[in-house]
């Protein structure tokens, strides 16, 4: 149980690390997958994580960044900030 706990924990900083709030996000649902099916060991569970885990890291990151997030420029792969855009 304490190495659950601890790859929990490791899994949701490595979630924050993103360079762009989409990177954050997605990086959120796709751990949230992870942990779902891990502790139910059905397809179900995975969706259920990946929504709780997406869901959970917008609204993280954005009451971390006070509405602001990153942006990657297509173009030129400059980072921006700006509202974000949910």
């Amino acid at each position: 149980m304490n190495k659950l706990i601890l790859a929990v924990v490791a899994a949701g900083s490595l979630g924050l690390a993103g360079c762009t709030t989409g990177e954050k996000i997605a990086s959120g649902a796709g751990i949230g997958a992870a942990i779902g099916a891990t502790a139910t060991h059905s397809v179900g569970g995975a969706l259920v994580g990946a929504a709780i885990g997406g869901i959970g890291t917008a609204i993280v990151v954005k009451d971390l960044h006070n509405g602001w997030c990153t942006y990657r420029n297509p173009n030129t792969g400059h980072l921006y900030n700006a509202r974000c855009r949910y």
